[in-house]
């Protein structure tokens, strides 16, 4: 028996097992969660685990090979392969936090493990052919069926991902995993140039210590009518609820026009105990009519429509009360412009917070004492 080669395995093994504890530490599973995992779920977690392990592998034959010749020969197929997993390492390791942060569909990032694959195995076969009698067919062969597969993988996934809204591809990943606070991914700016300092549930739920300071705003304004836009899956709903269901009085009126995230967000809010201090409504908000005098209006809805609610609801706003506008960092403009705008008209007076996706606090000019 060879007992180096075994040892070689046997170390690969278990950095393959190690790094798949990590991965499954990073994506917050469980042993309760792999029953649920879909197949290309499960083929994604291998990606940066095999990688390490095959530098292993690969290191490990290359060893004796540089031993009994004293040098290593550039043209090792070894060499070359074991680089190779040391270099894309970390690719696949961002690719994976991307995956987590729902910037990339569920499978890619096996598709473009194969990719990996195919494309090393066909330059191995391009260096070791120095002779026509070295060349290996089956390699190339290999090399390019790999290729083929991870791009029919690709082209299946992608353009469906691509064109589906964000919230609903978001919608599909909650209802098969989780959700947990995680580092806030959207580019720094200059107003926020840390924005990993906060965290989010997801890319289009506001950022956690927001969606507290939602909570807390409401505890200490003591708002009669709450108005949100944009219920999406209801995390800043029920924040705002319970900041109204702390202060014992007050009622939260949420708005979402689409019907498949409302109906995931009523099943959040039913599970919460807060549905008496919400009402939920289907509706764009450039539709809606609310009855009454507006103490707290938060402003989350489609960017496009963002100024054309605040300019329709604005006059219902309490000149002693409060406007919040998410999504007004320098990263998303037609907000941010369109709260400078209504503030250079002389309808409010505006306080940008350096949040990652930035928040304006405002109230109304006319009629303030």
């Amino acid at each position: 028996m060879d007992y180096s080669r075994l040892t070689v395995c046997l170390l690969a093994a278990l950095v393959l097992v190690l790094v798949l504890a990590v991965e499954f530490r990073r994506r917050r599973m469980n042993a309760a969660s792999l029953p649920r995992l879909q197949l290309l779920a499960g083929l994604d977690l291998l990606a940066p685990a095999a990688t390490p392990a095959a530098a292993i592998f690969f290191a490990g034959r290359l060893y004796p090979e540089a031993v009994a010749s004293g040098v290593v020969s550039l043209r090792s197929p070894m060499l070359l392969s074991m680089l190779l997993c040391i270099v894309f390492l970390p690719v696949f390791w961002a690719e994976g936090k991307k995956q987590i942060q729902f910037q990339r569909p569920t499978g890619l990032l096996f598709a473009e493990w194969l990719f990996f694959l195919g494309a090393g195995a066909l330059l191995s076969a391009f260096l070791m052919q120095s002779a026509l009698s070295q060349w290996r067919p089956p390699s190339v062969i290999a090399g390019a069926a790999l290729l083929l597969v991870s791009l029919l993988i690709i082209t299946r996934i992608v353009p469906p991902f691509t064109r589906k809204y964000e919230g609903l591809r978001i919608l599909d990943r909650v209802a098969e995993e989780d959700q947990f606070a995680q580092p806030e991914y959207t580019p720094p700016t200059p107003e926020c140039p840390h924005p990993e300092l906060w965290h989010m549930l997801d890319s289009q739920t506001t950022e956690v210590e927001v969606l507290d300071f939602l909570r807390s705003l409401v505890i200490t304004t003591k708002p009669g009518l709450i108005v949100e836009t944009g219920t999406f899956l209801g995390h800043g709903t029920l924040k705002l609820a319970e900041g109204a269901r702390e202060n014992g009085f007050g009622r939260v009126i949420t708005i979402e026009f689409d019907s498949d995230i409302r109906d995931r967000a009523l099943i959040r809010f039913e599970s919460s105990g807060l549905s008496p201090w919400i009402e939920s409504r289907l509706e764009s908000s450039l539709d809606t009519v609310i009855e009454g005098t507006i103490d707290l209006l938060y402003s989350d809805s489609h960017l496009a429509n963002r100024e054309a609610e605040i300019r329709r609801l604005l006059p219902q706003l309490d000149p002693r009360g409060l406007l919040v506008i998410h999504d007004a960092s320098s990263h998303f403009k037609v907000v941010r412009e369109a709260a400078l705008r209504l503030e250079a008209e002389g309808l409010i007076s505006t306080v940008l917070l350096s949040t990652p996706r930035g928040v304006v606090i405002a109230q109304r000019r006319e009629g303030r004492a």
